[in-house]
């Protein structure tokens, strides 16, 4: 079957790869590095010939990009848009300065160092992010810088893809890559003053046709069209393809383009990493390890260093330079896509290669390692080092006193601040985020400065005449860091924390915690009562339900059968009992007249549950009550016996 037979062994293979990175809690591309390894003509052979493979892998490399321009967003920047736009370019510049210093004490001639640095210089978005949200790390200060700075690399992959080939070339000299940047300059102006105008425009006509198959259709040709037209003018295919998507992103049809890319992109990335591992030989791993080890352990020092100051130069202190650069040491997917140009251009041998591909999946393995002993090495520092400085913003005169405590500042913690602010109740937020001190800032809101998990920040915030504090804090570890200290310096201080799943919460409780919030729960619980509301359950029965189950530490929400039994039975008599509401006016016979005189229960069955009198609820009205114009009565019975005389009872 010849391709056919060699793409149904990859996608197989990198299917039981996949499954096995996701099962390790790894990103999937490295199990189809692992699986490509595996098949490639270096080891089991089952693809003996992977050039025809590699051929489709370009495909992917287009739409990887081609994705990355529709995903590209300048709002993603904005909060850290300095370390990421100047710093993140000099970051690259000083790693691509060290990676040829490397290179050339490998002994490497300096084209194939120059190449070296560009491909180090990239970190991996996709590993940076798994092992982030693996460690309840998104949306905090140091996942945004780290994030800002990803971005900024991978639009610096378009760059080096035209530079890193003339730059090899001495011969080549500076007019060639003038001219290849003046070429990419022209081509990027003629996209956005004509692509802007005229993408748009074919897109909305193809999706008034409502033909899901066309739209895709028209998709692809335009990202791996314009790709093919950059290839036509000597420039990089991929350089095409990301232009052709940064131009859709703009468009109303960007988010469906992307949406309806992904799939395609995802499969064809297949072929591409899985191509890439075809290329390591295993035996070259085994004979070499000694230098690749060498050469994962120069990286990792240096570019940690280079990235831990380059953050800290720009006045990020605390723990996010140390996050930083534990967290984006390691070398990314896109040096791949570096790489195969390198070698398909002759700038590196394969035996190079194979040193900067072995040493780059080391580095994306070790990653979440590294990057979990954050927290230990910052408790390091912050005990033998001279403490950094607090900053606090509206802090009252007087101090803090009978206050609340708000570990984290995120979006549950500012819903709270809000309604303590509300209610006048006294209040401090602690924050390790710019951008939320800013917000607390404009708020009003009392705040501090730093890592909650530190003892002097708490102390910071007064927990001694606290009243409780309260942890919303995502991160388990930064938490049972609070409540270790809380327990044995303030063991009478009342503990509230947010959990993000029941195994957590289990922990928490055992550890001491008074109370455990699971925000997703609470959020069932509130959409369960909102469609009880709707069937007409008694409010009484339900709160008596919710409360069952959160006073059940959440556990007994589906083994309460006898609340549920009460909702059953009462939602199977609701249609016997009505409440009905009725406008006395001056022609009605009632007014004037008492409960007692009307015998309203005696004649019809319905009893008088309440009467609205000049904005006041009268509940349970006594049988002497007067009735006068515009009373509005409450009645409750059946359908039958609910309704109010329009003329006496007695008549």
């Amino acid at each position: 079957m010849g391709i056919a037979a060699d793409i149904i062994i990859i996608i197989v293979a990198a299917l039981l790869g996949g499954l096995l990175a996701q099962k390790m809690r790894q990103p999937l591309l490295l199990g189809y590095i692992l699986v490509g390894v595996i098949i490639g003509p270096f080891s089991v052979g089952f693809v003996s010939d992977p050039h025809e493979v590699e051929k489709l892998a370009e495909i992917g490399v287009a739409l990887l990009l081609f994705a990355l321009g529709l995903e590209f967003s300048l709002k993603d920047l904005k909060p850290v848009k300095y370390v990421a736009l100047i710093g993140g370019p000099i970051q690259i510049l000083l790693t691509i300065g060290y990676g040829y210093l490397i290179g050339c004490w490998l002994g490497w001639e300096s084209g194939p160092s120059l190449w070296l640095g560009g491909l180090i210089s990239l970190s991996s978005t996709m590993v940076i992010l798994k092992t982030l949200m693996a460690q309840g790390m998104i949306g905090t200060l140091s996942s945004r810088v780290m994030v800002g700075i990803l971005i900024v690399q991978d639009l610096a992959v378009v760059l080096l893809l035209i530079l890193l080939p003339q730059l090899s070339n001495p011969a080549a000299g500076m007019p060639i890559i003038g001219f290849a940047l003046l070429k990419s300059i022209a081509f990027i102006t003629v996209m956005l003053l004509l692509g802007t105008r005229l993408l748009p425009r074919l897109l909305a006509i193809i999706a008034r046709w409502n033909s899901r198959e066309l739209f895709l259709l028209a998709i692809i040709t335009i990202g791996l069209g314009i790709g093919y037209a950059t290839y036509l003018l000597e420039l990089s295919f991929a350089f095409g393809a990301f232009v052709a998507g940064m131009v859709l992103s703009e468009s109303d049809y960007g988010h469906q383009a992307l949406s309806d890319i992904i799939p395609l992109r995802d499969l064809f990335g297949l072929l591409f990493f899985t191509s890439v591992g075809m290329l390591l030989d295993p035996v070259f791993l085994f004979e070499n390890w000694s230098g690749v080890l060498q050469l994962v352990l120069l990286v990792a020092i240096g570019k940690s260093l280079i990235m831990a100051g380059i953050v800290r130069s720009f006045g990020y202190g605390n723990v996010i330079p140390l996050a930083v650069g534990l967290g984006m040491f390691q070398i990314g997917e896109f040096s791949f896509v570096l790489g195969r140009v390198g070698i398909e251009g002759g700038f590196l041998s394969l035996e190079q290669y194979s040193y900067v591909l072995s040493a780059t999946i080391i580095s994306m393995l070790i990653t979440p390692l590294a990057s979990s002993f954050t927290a230990p090495l910052y408790g390091l520092k912050k005990r033998f080092f001279a403490k950094e400085l607090l900053e606090t913003v509206n802090i009252p005169q007087e101090g803090l006193h009978e206050h609340i405590v708000i570990a984290g500042g995120g979006r549950i913690g500012q819903h709270v601040a809000y309604i303590l602010a509300q209610l006048k109740v006294p209040f401090v937020v602690i924050e390790l985020g710019h951008r939320t001190i800013e917000e607390c800032k404009q708020h009003g809101y009392p705040a501090i400065y730093g890592d909650a998990a530190q003892p002097v920040v708490l102390e910071a915030a007064n927990l001694a005449e606290a009243r409780q504090i309260l942890i919303t804090i995502p991160h388990i570890t930064t938490t049972e860091a609070i409540v270790n200290f809380v327990h044995h310096h303030h063991p009478d201080l009342h503990i509230v924390v947010r959990s993000v799943g029941a195994e957590q919460m289990e922990s928490l409780y055992k550890d001491g915690v008074n109370m455990v919030i699971r925000p997703e729960l609470e959020a069932g619980l509130e959409i369960a009562r909102q469609v009880l509301l709707n069937l007409n359950i008694p409010v009484p029965v339900i709160q008596k339900f919710t409360d069952a189950a959160r006073q059940d530490h959440y556990q007994q929400l589906t083994d309460d059968s006898a609340g549920l039994d009460n909702i059953r039975l009462l939602q199977k008599a609701q249609d016997s009992l009505e409440l009905d509401w009725e406008e006395l006016g001056e022609e009605s016979p009632s007014v004037g007249r008492s409960l007692r005189q009307l015998d309203i229960r005696q004649s019809t069955g319905a009893s008088v549950v309440g009467v609205l009198r000049d904005g006041t609820f009268i509940a349970n009205p006594s049988a002497d009550l007067i009735f006068q114009v515009g009373d509005m009565i409450a009645s409750i019975g059946s359908p039958k016996q609910c309704y109010w005389p329009q003329e006496s009872p007695h008549k």
